[in-house]
């Protein structure tokens, strides 16, 4: 041991990497004074630290001061890049330049703050790290209708690695909200309204974020948000209030955080509303009596950007700054995203005596903890070399085709349509998402090179050669011009096949300008044209299609005279458009795909992907039937005047290029009851299911496993998903599928609000949709 060493140990014993992490905390926080331990909660923008001049980052003046008072224990969105931030290609960061970045700014917080703590990076990861270069996968409302965990475990390791080569420590991800309403702009960010299928999501983020230690050189740490019920607001309206039960928050919107809080998942997030009236932000019942203490978390718990603001100004619940802080922090959080609240009026209120020193020590502690446990004080910087190899490499573009290609759902395909011939003479492409490729990457998505994002009309361009396909835009997502439409119905009339991309956007002005509608060229104006009509804050009346879409179908779709007609849909929620459900051949939902996006749509238009997504998401008929999730309970009620309350397309309900058939479920050695000791005990009957390919070509069948309860003291569901498997059958294979059912497939959140199996009748359908399923019956005998 150098004397170096023995004089480091003895001013900072907290340096002892070989004690326990809760000691290291426990010692450093003892060195602390109440200005530094209220610093350590303030997470002032990342992107405000640092300037760049001449090709070169500096450090900012301000940003200094706060590190050398110890006002600053975190930074967020150091290297987000988007229009909020200002942050363009031209003004912000390569990989290697970002890494190098968080290097100075970790730097100069370690030598320059009197205990040397470095500071803690979270970034946005939601669908790939917010900043400029790193990998686009698809947004999680596609990962959802992937149906594939796995994979989506593999994604989150991909993500983990480029946001820790960069030197960012922690995500704001996984959202792990259930969807009642598809109005609601953010349904994107979502897995969609089943809280088993999200629970499992959930899990797989949690395993792949972390990895098998917070302080490896390619983990993060999984912040579980929005905590909870933001889903589920009033009218799809993104903060409103949510009028709910109990029993319905236990078993569906709390179900998914339960799972990845027992998973290990380090952080969590409150979301914006309240239930009940009170704000989730300062609600003890859940930070406290079930975050902490029913499941045992033991992690940090940070607001979102504004929350404690919107008590004093939205919630109206605090007379001002200092009592929503101090109620926030006495509530349980720890850390307060863009620290406007907490670094303003926590010193004073502790120095008043308002804010308990016990509760201040207890957050402090919670986020020194994570930082111990992230081994920033042993490895605080970054490798900036290979930020610049691992940072949308090969490898993870290769895993976001496979992603969206998975993820396409197949909703009408009458005649065989699809696939198309790859002999076929010449396809137009028509439409506003047809090459914009902003208009397919989702909300929360940095600026993009020039051609980093690969269209549908590129896809199939080459693919097929730029002599075989023909292009019109048409029109915008949104607006009222028709100047596109007479070069659409031109291309129409022309090719042998339409291939119709329409849908939405949730592409921030990038400052890509415009293009022209009559000739599909780019145009650079001086006009702001936005085509948003989806993400976070744009939530909307109606779900059919924005502007003049629908007129450019029905136009293209005479022009084309007989002639195959496809409509593609990209976007960030359902889409409802009765014409085009009755009219149109072949339907596919492709959400938001990410930057491979056009690629996998064209390997499915073209038939070398089979397509295997399967909806998770209800899609009405008119959005007079919402909410119309298939977990309503059996009293909602079989029609309107006008339909009945059926969906257009239920869950779990997508197509496929070859067929599937599905034997009766059976029970395995004809076990068909179990009593209650068998619960107690563990025990499990095993349900099983043969799947055999009845076509001519290879695919995916996703197997659905749905539980009714006959009868409960309190109402259920009529179906409820328990399990699912992603299965590969070459044609004329069969596979027999198995599902164990036991405690926790059966159990439900009984009169008492505690999870109870109840004897009786229970069904076990099996199928490939809620809708299609076939059953066997199990007893609970009493």
């Amino acid at each position: 041991m150098t004397d170096k060493t023995v004089e480091t140990a003895a001013a900072r014993p907290w340096m002892d990497a070989a004690l326990p992490v809760e000691e290291r905390a426990e010692k450093l926080l003892a060195a602390m004074t109440d200005r530094e331990k209220v610093g350590q909660l303030v997470q002032p923008f990342g992107w405000m630290a640092y300037s760049r001049r001449e090709g070169r980052t500096e450090l900012t003046e301000e940003f200094k001061e706060r590190v050398r008072q110890g006002d600053v224990g975190s930074l967020y969105g150091t290297l987000r890049a988007d229009p909020w931030t200002g942050v363009t290609l031209a003004t912000g960061l390569s990989p290697e330049e970002g890494a190098e970045a968080v290097n100075d700014i970790q730097r100069f917080a370690i030598e320059h703050s009197r205990l040397g703590i470095p500071l803690l990076i979270g970034e946005e990861c939601s669908h790939g790290h917010m900043a400029i270069g790193a990998t686009v996968f698809p947004v999680p409302l596609n990962i959802g209708s992937a149906w594939n965990v796995g994979l989506y475990r593999e994604m989150c390791r991909a993500v983990a690695a480029e946001t820790r080569a960069q030197g960012g420590a922690v995500t704001y991800s996984p959202v792990l909200d259930v969807v009642r309403d598809p109005r609601w702009g953010r349904t994107e960010e979502c897995f969609g309204e089943d809280p088993f299928l999200i629970g499992e999501l959930a899990v797989a983020a949690v395993e792949g974020l972390q990895g098998d230690s917070l302080s490896a050189e390619n983990s993060v740490a999984a912040t579980l948000k929005h905590f909870v019920a933001y889903g589920a607001s009033e009218g799809g309206r993104n903060a409103g209030p949510v009028h709910m039960g109990r029993r319905e928050l236990i078993e569906t919107d709390l179900y998914p955080f339960e799972r990845a809080v027992r998973a290990g998942a380090a952080s969590i997030m409150p979301a914006y509303n309240e239930i009940d009236g009170v704000p989730c932000t300062t609600n003890r019942e859940l930070l406290d009596h079930v975050l902490r203490g029913e499941w045992g978390f033991d992690g940090l718990v940070i607001t979102d950007c504004g929350a404690i603001d919107m008590l004093a100004s939205g919630h109206d619940t605090a007379e001002g700054g200092e009592a929503a802080a101090v109620q926030s922090i006495r509530a349980g959080i720890d850390m307060e995203m863009s620290g406007e609240m907490f670094g303003r009026y926590l010193l004073a209120a502790a120095e008043s005596g308002e804010l308990e020193p016990d509760v201040l020590d207890r957050a402090a502690l919670r986020v020194l903890k994570l930082k111990f446990e992230l081994g920033l004080f042993e490895r605080p910087y970054a490798d900036s070399k290979k930020a610049a190899e691992i940072i949308g490499c090969d490898e993870h573009r290769k895993l976001a085709r496979q992603l969206a290609a998975e993820s396409v759902v197949l909703l009408k395909n009458d005649g065989n349509l699809l696939p198309l011939p790859k002999n076929i003479g010449s396809v137009a492409v028509i439409g506003p998402n047809a090459d914009r490729g902003y208009n397919q990457l989702g909300d929360y998505t940095s600026p993009q090179p020039e051609g980093s994002a690969a269209t549908v009309l590129r896809g199939l361009t080459e693919r097929l050669g730029p002599e075989r396909v023909l292009y019109a835009p048409g029109c915008r997502v949104r607006g009222e011009s028709r100047e596109g439409f007479a070069r659409a119905v031109e291309v129409a009339s022309q090719a042998d096949a339409v291939v119709l991309v329409m849908g939405g956007s949730s592409a921030r002005d990038f400052g890509e300008g415009t293009i022209d509608l009559r000739t599909g060229a780019s145009l650079v104006t001086g006009e702001a044209i936005s085509d948003m009509d989806c993400g976070e804050g744009i939530d909307r009346m109606t779900l059919s299609l924005s502007g003049v879409q629908l007129d450019l179908i029905r136009e293209v779709y005479a022009a084309a005279g007989g002639k195959p007609v496809i409509v593609v849909y990209i976007g960030g929620r359902p889409v409802v458009e009765p014409w085009v459900d009755e009219q149109i051949g072949s339907i596919l939902q492709a959400g938001y795909p990410g930057q491979e996006g056009g690629h996998a749509i064209a390997d499915i238009l073209l038939g070398d992907v089979n397509p295997s997504g399967r909806l998770t998401i209800s899609v009405p008929k008119g959005v007079g039937q919402l909410p119309v999730h298939y977990r309503g309970k059996r009293s909602r009620g079989k029609r309107y005047l006008e339909d009945d309350s059926k969906p257009r397309y239920p869950f779990g309900y997508g197509l496929s290029y070859t067929t599937f058939d599905y034997s009766e479920p059976m029970l395995i050695g004809g076990r068909s009851r179990l009593s209650p000791e068998d619960l107690a005990a563990g025990k499990t009957v095993t349900v099983s299911v043969t799947v055999t390919n009845t076509g001519d070509l290879a695919g995916a069948e996703v197997v659905q496993l749905y539980v009714s309860d006959a009868v409960s003291a309190a109402t259920r569901p009529a179906n409820e998903l328990k399990g699912f498997r992603k299965i590969w059958l070459e044609p004329g294979q069969s596979r027999r599928v198995e599902f164990e059912i036991g405690e926790r497939q059966l159990r439900y959140i009984g009169p008492d609000y505690v999870p109870v199996v109840e004897p009786g009748l229970f069904r076990l359908k099996i199928g490939r949709n809620v809708e299609d399923a076939r059953s066997v019956e199990l007893t609970v005998v009493s």
